[in-house]
């Protein structure tokens, strides 16, 4: 099976979590960082894509969502994965997911997963920074990245089909 990891990085956790998640999962893999690279992707080549992005003031990357709408139609045929970085938990982390994708690919995903998140403030503008200490509290580099939300993710991607449409 070809898989296709399509993310968008701002600050390299999700790429982290692309890279880590691509070394878990069956068959070939290929990424793709939204951020550094045009959204010009022959998508019919792939069996199956997962998508991941990170929460940046309370919304998901545009590029993301670019993404979606142009492939909407193919990435629905396809079987699908979708992942979140962000540093909220539980109801809100889930309520971030949900925004960040539409309905449509959320219903035929076989596999979700919020992989938790950094603040890696050393990369940050100054803008950043002064909303993370505002936010958050912290003014230093902050990991809550999710390894074992990796894992499960890519155990369950791995085992299950494709999505059904019967």
């Amino acid at each position: 099976m070809k898989t296709l990891v399509v993310y968008c990085s701002s600050h390299g956790t999700t790429e982290k979590a692309a890279r880590l998640l691509r070394d878990k999962l069956n068959g070939e893999t290929y990424l793709i960082d939204l951020k550094k690279e045009k959204l010009l992707v022959d998508i019919n080549i792939y069996d199956a894509v997962i998508i991941g992005g990170s929460i940046h003031m309370g919304n998901v990357q545009g590029r993301i969502r670019t993404f979606i709408r142009k492939y909407h139609n193919e990435i629905v045929m396809k079987k699908v994965g979708l992942f979140l970085c962000c540093m909220r938990e539980g109801d809100i982390a889930e309520e971030q997911f949900d925004r960040a994708f539409p309905t449509t690919v959320r219903e035929v995903a076989v596999a979700k997963g919020i992989f938790g998140g950094e603040f890696i403030v050393s990369k940050m503008n100054y803008i950043e920074k002064i909303i993370v200490k505002k936010v958050s509290g912290t003014t230093e580099d902050v990991s809550k990245l999710d390894t074992d939300s990796i894992d499960q993710f890519a155990r369950s991607f791995n085992t299950k089909k494709e999505y059904s449409f019967s």
